[in-house]
């Protein structure tokens, strides 16, 4: 690779992770208005799309330590949005699910989410917002 083209692309490369930063905070802040945030979004999804899962599987699935998710997990709890039970292939591990309230909070922050998104990236009107999608496209091909 050229110099110039390795120049421009750590450049593109750090303005799109400021970017891609910034994005995250405005979604953020407008799901935790709604009394919610992305992380927390995310595993309300995971789970609403899976069912039950064991708290090492929902540490896989989000990629992040079970440690970090356990925490979550017990904060989603003391919220009412999960109920951990024992598994009963194995009375040791505890299966994380959905409660009614869970399934509306979840509703509720997809709703600020999609709306923060819809915000940022609507901006761009269509034609640009179609060359910015076929430029992710590219870039997801390339990894």
């Amino acid at each position: 690779m050229e110099a110039a083209v390795s120049d421009e692309a750590v450049r593109v490369g750090l303005r799109y992770l400021s970017l891609a930063h910034r994005v995250r905070r405005l979604v953020d802040d407008k799901m935790v208005a709604g009394g919610l945030s992305l992380a927390r979004v995310k595993i309300l999804r995971i789970l609403d799309e899976t069912g039950p899962q064991r708290q090492v599987s929902l540490a896989e699935s989000l990629g992040q330590a079970p440690r970090s998710v356990t925490q979550a997990v017990e904060a989603l709890e003391r919220d009412g949005l999960v109920v951990r039970t024992a598994d009963p292939e194995d009375q040791r591990a505890k299966l994380v699910a959905l409660t009614p309230a869970g399934v509306d909070s979840l509703a509720a922050g997809v709703v600020a989410g999609d709306e923060a998104l819809m915000e940022i990236f609507g901006a761009l009107g269509p034609t640009r917002l179609a060359r910015l999608g076929k430029l992710v496209d590219a870039l997801e091909e390339e990894l």
